[in-house]
């Protein structure tokens, strides 16, 4: 009799360790569970940015640009003439000076680039500009870098651009 119950202790004992160690493995997969549903879903990927195509651009823009900073914050008022591809855009200034654009598309951007031409805001120096503009809430907007043919700290001047379009 006394073998009999060195058996069933140590049948007990077995099925105790067992049935705790299915407890623990249990409790270890509720809790990796339960972090997996608590750890929030990845974002998901941002939509691309809206392509800006040269159509919806065609026709001409009433284009004012305003220095960033500094004493002169007089206006810069000009006509772009945009057409419905990447050739023939122009910027007229009241004085008559029409400056051909080079234009790119890239994503909701459009990117113009001019050759030499004379200042509208520095009398009788000359200029080129790099302007990038986007199309929000039916105006462009966006930053003109104008750069001067000359030397020294102001030689480069930049300047918010904002537009509508004409009737």
């Amino acid at each position: 009799m006394h073998n009999m119950s060195r058996v069933a202790i140590a049948l007990s004992t077995s099925l105790m360790i067992a049935g705790c160690a299915k407890s623990e493995q249990a409790a270890k997969d509720s809790a990796a569970a339960a972090a997996a549903a608590a750890a929030p879903a990845p974002a998901p990927a941002p939509p691309p940015a809206p392509s800006l195509a040269p159509s919806e651009l065609a026709g001409k823009w009433n284009m004012v640009s305003v220095p960033e900073s500094g004493k002169d914050t007089t206006p810069t008022k000009f006509v772009l003439t945009a057409t419905a591809d990447t050739t023939g855009w122009v910027v007229v200034f009241p004085s008559g000076v029409k400056v051909p654009q080079h234009v790119t598309f890239s994503g909701d951007s459009v990117i113009e680039k001019s050759g030499v031409f004379p200042s509208q805001r520095r009398k009788g120096v000359k200029v080129t500009t790099d302007v990038v503009l986007r199309l929000q809430n039916g105006k462009l907007v966006g930053m003109t870098t104008a750069h001067y043919a000359k030397s020294g700290p102001d030689s480069v001047l930049r300047l918010r651009t904002e537009g509508t379009k004409a009737p």
